[in-house]
């Protein structure tokens, strides 16, 4: 879907057709992070009962911060039994089903992850994850970081795409920015300030700062390739000398004022999502809701391995 954000004008397009959708001198900024297979599962040592770890970050040589469920049932304290005969111990309960969790020291929690973890799927994806969500459920350009979520409108480039941009003279830069699960949570407050994102590392390497400062400087427009790297984008000065390397907890919704966003490529979202509040930021909310209006009678496939949407 093709939607203007000045005029209101909706129109339907194939993705192949996207380079007769940007100009010359365009820059595409694409999310290069990599999803991780952060999902464990486990047993408690007390119960017996079914547990499933959520690797979100590693905070030492043995601690991590993860996401647990039954977060309410394993308190500090709980062991927790996983394969090979690896164990962790709760440290610490941190709300909304977050804690630190001690592994053995002698234990390699990425040789784990490589071998028993799974791929953590959107909630709404109703079945387990298999080994071609390994694949499928990245951009062909992830070669960095550790995120436990896709920027799901990368998912719609190819390696061909990319170069058939290029020699149309759309160019492309790459940053990196740790999807954590908080990102795809709905919110959970009627009033939109009432909201907060966690906090998501982010990394801007000094080439893409440049080609950015270039492309503002001729009169390029800057595309975000979905709505991860438009948070980072709006997070940092693009005229800095970088690299950059930081936390974003940014959380945009109507009314903002973008700096450094002219075009956002993303795909279609869940209602009352911090994603959606994006787009209704950049396009105007009465814009957005009729353009869904319109996907949902003109069955567009909606979330991640849904349909794209660029907002012009």
């Amino acid at each position: 879907m093709v939607l203007n954000r000045t005029t209101g004008g909706v129109s339907d397009a194939a993705f192949p057709e996207l380079p007769s959708l940007l100009h010359p001198g365009d820059c595409l900024v694409l999310n290069d992070t990599r999803v991780v297979p952060a999902r464990l599962s486990a047993t408690r040592a007390d119960t017996g009962g079914h547990a499933e770890i959520f690797l979100l970050r590693q905070l030492s040589d043995t601690e991590w911060k993860v996401l647990l469920r039954p977060g309410k049932y394993c308190r500090p304290g709980t062991a927790l039994s996983l394969a090979e005969g690896f164990t962790a111990v709760v440290l610490e309960g941190l709300g909304s089903g977050r804690a630190v969790v001690a592994f053995g020291p002698s234990q390699r929690v990425h040789r784990l992850q490589s071998e028993v973890g799974t791929v953590p799927l959107p909630p709404y994806i109703k079945r387990p994850p298999d080994k071609t969500d390994t694949d499928r459920y990245q951009t062909v350009y992830a070669c960095n970081g550790s995120a436990v979520a896709a920027p799901t409108a990368g998912l719609h480039f190819t390696v061909d795409m990319l170069s058939t941009l290029a020699a149309a003279g759309v160019n492309h830069c790459y940053l990196t920015l740790n999807v954590g699960p908080g990102t795809f949570e709905p919110l959970r407050h009627e009033k939109l300030a009432d909201n907060s994102l966690d906090p998501e590392e982010y990394h801007v390497p000094s080439e893409s700062l440049a080609l950015l400062a270039e492309t503002r400087r001729t009169g390029g427009r800057i595309v975000a390739v979905g709505t991860t790297a438009a948070r980072v984008l709006e997070s940092i000065r693009i005229h800095d000398a970088g690299p950059l390397y930081g936390e974003t907890s940014l959380f945009i919704f109507p009314p903002y004022s973008f700096t450094n966003l002219d075009v956002l490529i993303t795909n279609f979202h869940l209602p009352g999502s911090s994603l959606i509040a994006l787009v209704a930021a950049f396009a105007g909310l009465d814009t957005v809701m009729s353009a869904y209006r319109r996907a949902v009678a003109g069955g567009y496939r909606f979330y991640s391995y849904g349909d794209a949407m660029i907002v012009v």
